[in-house]
């Protein structure tokens, strides 16, 4: 404010003192001669103060037309001049138009555009750390990744481009699956920039698909102090780290390393099964059971799971079904109501023989929630307490459509895993399988636990065997045709023979050689009056009496020769089928007459 006021008093006393001064002149008479060439020149005052204006003008252009005729002698000689950075100016201009249409085309995806925008860039500009970038990402568009390469080597010589060159290397490498270069170039870049979020997990990643765990362990920790990881999933991963760097050094032949690894993945994360159960083999190798015990049921009351229970039996391997159950008791009430606690309830009540015992163990599970393993133990109790087959091939029949229960499932991309992984093999996503059951229209067929219970409680499936089918004509008894076939626990079926035909064997039309099919011989459309021949194959269905047999029922036999049958003997031979009762009968005619 009072800044201001002073500027205006001052132009105030400017103006009054130049009006002053002009009115000064104004009543002065003397004037100014000049002489020139005879030609005198008189100027008043004011005219006087005009022509000193004029010719300062005039002196002002003047020095200014001599200055930018030196300058352009610089300009000639090669100086920076006020043309030159004109020039250069103008040059700027055009080199920051071509970088940002070069940008533009990268984004709009068109690489041969983005190259040449790149080349005009690189021409008008001298800034090879920025015009080398978009020679880069241009070539890469474009699908010329040697040319990227060469671009990116040169990024490495300026300090201010390093890390994005090996960045851009990595991820040539990657996508050329070159994984063990892409990690070192990946390590070279985390030392360049630590901090790097989508780095770090690159490099995490990397480690994790070439089995650097204790990498990956050292990259977590990191990004731990960063603040960039909470704590109970740092927790939570080192462990799976550690567990999986257990396993490698257990493999390695190194057993007391891998114990001590084993058991702090344990105790880091006991819901860890696979950490829990080398951990208990751990104790076990030092036969230090308590602690085996312990660490299991711990695992128990958090995660129940069938390896837990199994590894839990590992403990006294000779022992009795009824000292199994009981050791098992203190196990099962670390985590009584769970779905898994009941199912190992009945299975061990079922190998103790205690049916009515396991069938209310199992309760309600094979309706509420009917599984492969429920179902299937609910047949091992119907053929333990006697029932029919038709019963046990029930529930086993609902068993081969039913689910398949809790698997290895990844989170991210729904895949089914046999066994535990720290990374999915499909998306290879990190700790992220868990024990549930999986979404059965995206689940892939496969081993499911439990299923192979099967062939303890029901058997081994019977294996086809070469089957010979022999005919046999009795006198007494009604012609029938015997399969050899071992069904198990069914005994051997009689197949009905064809009944003999009225007209002679002889007089019969020969069938050409083919096979009958088994729908043919199931619709009864097979000729059954003739005898199968020697070495025909013919198929015959393998199921229960009174069952109506499928199409993969049927099992294909070789029938045997058939012996022909021998003609009724009569006191009186017939004179057709016994020449030596026609030729006795003659010699009695000759000696009677």
């Amino acid at each position: 404010m009072l800044l201001s006021l002073l500027k205006i008093l001052f132009f105030f006393a400017v103006v009054l003192a130049i009006a002053l001064g002009a009115n000064e002149l104004a009543q002065t008479d003397q004037a100014l001669r000049l002489q020139f060439n005879g030609t005198e020149f008189y100027l008043g005052p004011i005219q006087m103060i005009i022509g000193l204006l004029v010719l300062m003008v005039l002196a002002w252009v003047a020095f200014k037309i001599l200055g930018l005729f030196f300058a352009f002698l610089r300009f000639l000689a090669g100086d920076e001049t006020a043309i030159s950075r004109h020039f250069a100016r103008s040059r700027e201009r055009k080199g920051y138009e071509a970088l940002g249409e070069g940008m533009l085309a990268v984004a709009a995806g068109e690489g041969r555009l983005a190259q040449e925008k790149a080349a005009k860039a690189e021409k008008y500009l001298d800034k090879p750390h920025v015009t080398n970038l978009l020679a880069a990402q241009a070539a890469e568009v474009a699908g010329d990744n040697a040319r990227a390469g060469q671009v990116y080597r040169k990024l490495l010589d300026d300090d201010r481009t390093r890390f994005v060159g090996v960045r851009g290397l990595m991820r040539q490498k990657l996508a050329e699956g070159d994984t063990a270069t892409a990690l070192q170039l990946a390590q070279k870049a985390y030392a360049m920039k630590p901090r790097h979020a989508e780095l770090q997990n690159q490099l995490l990643e990397l480690e994790l698909k070439q089995g650097d765990w204790k990498g990956a362990r050292g990259l977590l920790k990191d990004k731990r102090k960063q603040g960039e990881l909470p704590k109970d999933i740092h927790i939570r991963r080192d462990a799976v780290l550690a567990l999986q760097e257990a396993r490698e050094v257990l493999a390695q032949g190194n057993s007391i390393s891998a114990r001590e690894a084993a058991i702090s993945a344990n105790r880091a994360s006991p819901d860890l099964i696979p950490a829990a159960i080398l951990a208990a083999r751990s104790y076990l190798a030092q036969k230090d059971y308590r602690n085996a015990s312990r660490v299991l049921e711990k695992t128990w009351s958090v995660r129940p799971h069938p390896d837990v229970a199994a590894a839990y039996a590992e403990i006294a391997p000779d022992e009795t079904p009824a000292a199994r159950l009981k050791r098992f008791d203190g196990l099962m009430r670390k985590n009584a109501d769970h779905e898994e606690t009941r199912l190992l309830r009945a299975e061990l009540l079922l190998a103790a023989e205690d049916f009515p015992g396991a069938r209310r163990a199992l309760g309600d599970l094979a309706e509420v929630h009917p599984t492969v393993r429920t179902l299937s133990i609910m047949a091992a109790i119907e053929r333990g307490e006697g029932a029919d087959d038709a019963v046990v091939r029930g529930w086993l029949a609902r068993a081969l459509t039913a689910s398949r229960g809790p698997q290895w499932v990844c989170d991210t991309c729904q895949n089914v895993m046999v066994e535990w992984a720290p990374v999915c093999d499909k998306c290879g996503g990190f700790d992220t399988l868990s024990w549930r059951e999986p979404d059965e229209k995206l689940a892939p067929a496969g081993a499911t636990p439990g299923a192979e219970m099967l062939p303890l409680l029901v058997g081994p499936r019977p294996q086809p065997e070469k089957h010979d089918v022999q005919i046999e004509d009795a006198q007494e008894a009604a012609p029938s045709a015997t399969v050899d076939v071992d069904h198990g626990s069914e005994p051997s079926r009689p197949m009905a023979a064809p009944e003999p035909s009225a007209a002679p064997l002889r007089d019969t039309p020969a069938a050409p050689d083919a096979e009958p099919k088994a729908s043919d011989i199931q619709s009864g459309s097979v000729n059954q009056s003739v005898p199968p021949k020697s070495g025909a194959r013919i198929e015959v269905p393998l199921v229960a009496p009174g069952m109506v047999p499928r199409e993969d029922e049927y099992v294909s036999v070789v029938a045997e020769a058939e012996p022909k049958p021998e003609p009724e003997r009569h006191p009186i031979r017939s004179a057709e089928f016994d020449v030596p009762a026609r030729e006795a009968e003659n010699r009695a005619t000759r000696q009677g007459k």
